[in-house]
């Protein structure tokens, strides 16, 4: 219908009843609103106007929500219900925490090392590990026979690794992967634990070990041989030696050992371990002896000097003079030839100290105690 130039039209309207069995119906009559007209270009403002009146439009298009009361009724609102809101919120924080903790997940899996297969590891422990040790360290250190019988043995064809013969001594082996044969007998894959005696040196015991030496020092360790079987089950009976030497007359300490690097070390001059010797004497000692001591002796055109010479006071039961000696060079028979050189002769030698370690004073003749750590570190050697 149209009336002087203007235009409208009649706008749908719904009729809708509610009924519940506890109350009367309800009739809700609901309008919709007309469609947003079309903006019209807005006139300049004016002076005394505000902006703000511009903005006025129709009433927004309100959405009816029909809910059920606290009293149990239903009724009609403009605003969702609370519970429909809570889960809306609970939904959209739940989704943000899992997001940000699946970005958690993915930095650290990129951040973390890659993980090796066990083929992997294996190739790289076969191709790339410890190369091993020389064949015949590890031929002396399982006991067959000393550092050089073993190199003889290696020479003369009677060692064989993985089924061939070994003619050099220098060949890289482990026990624990390579079949190893000498003179017919396998070589155990798992060798003995290093071992460390300090031992009071009797009289009349040289240090060689060799099988047909009835009075050597390392026969004095027969008894901790005998038990290894049963103290360590399975691990072959270690190949002991002395370290160093001492003439068959001198007594004291000595250390025995299987470890062929600890032996090379404490042996070896640039370990620069000083040894403790008391040096009994027959006669009377002045002070030109001190003195011819102190200015040293050649031995092996090597001059020799002693480090410090003292004169022990006499003990009530022993009328002979005593010399405190020390000395590292460790030439052979240096602290003899040093008091034969002063005039001097020697009734009887011990050596009582090696380095720091001194020879236990109630360790008796032909005994020996096992060196714990601090022993070791006393002789200069990191264990």
């Amino acid at each position: 219908m149209t009336d002087g130039g203007s235009s409208f039209r009649t706008l749908p309207r719904l009729t809708c009843s509610l009924s519940s069995s506890s109350s009367p119906p309800l009739k809700f009559n609901i309008s919709f609103a007309p469609p947003k007209p079309k903006p019209k270009p807005k006139p300049n403002p004016g002076p005394g106007t505000d902006p703000e009146d511009d903005d006025a439009g129709p009433d927004q298009f309100l959405v009816p929500w029909i809910v059920r009361g606290e009293d149990g009724n239903l009724k009609l609102q403009t605003q969702p219900p609370a519970r429909l809101l809570n889960a809306i919120a609970t939904a959209e924080t739940g989704s943000k925490k899992k997001t940000k903790k699946s970005e958690k997940e993915v930095k650290a899996t990129t951040k973390s090392p890659p993980q090796r297969s066990k083929a992997a590891r294996r190739f790289y422990n076969e191709n790339f590990r410890d190369p091993g040790t020389r064949l015949s360290k590890v031929l002396a250190a399982s006991g067959v026979a000393s550092r050089r019988s073993c190199e003889e043995l290696i020479f003369e064809g009677k060692v064989t690794v993985n089924g061939s013969v070994c003619n050099t001594p220098q060949t890289r082996v482990d026990p624990a992967k390579d079949v190893i044969y000498v003179n017919g007998s396998r070589l155990p894959k798992r060798l003995p634990h290093k071992v460390y005696l300090a031992l009071n040196k009797p009289k009349g015991y040289i240090c060689s070990s060799g099988e047909n030496e009835s009075k050597s020092v390392v026969s004095l360790c027969d008894d901790f041989l005998k038990t290894w079987g049963k103290n360590h089950p399975g691990v072959p009976t270690p190949r002991l030696f002395t370290v160093g030497r001492l003439d068959v007359a001198t007594t004291g300490l000595i250390i025995v050992t299987n470890d062929g690097d600890f032996a090379q070390k404490l042996s070896h001059p640039s370990s620069n371990l000083t040894k403790e010797y008391i040096a009994t004497v027959e006669g009377s000692v002045y002070k030109r002896h001190l003195i011819a001591i102190s200015e040293g002796t050649t031995i092996d055109d090597v001059h020799c000097v002693p480090d410090s010479v003292e004169l022990l006071p006499r003990l009530p039961d022993v009328q002979r003079s005593r010399l405190r000696i020390v000395v590292h060079d460790g030439r052979k028979h240096e602290v003899r030839e040093l008091v034969k050189c002063a005039g001097l002769e020697i009734y009887s030698l011990k050596r009582v100290r090696i380095g720091g370690f001194k020879l236990p004073s109630d360790l008796g003749i032909g005994k020996y105690v096992e060196l714990n750590p601090e022993n070791l570190k006393a002789l200069g050697w990191k264990s």
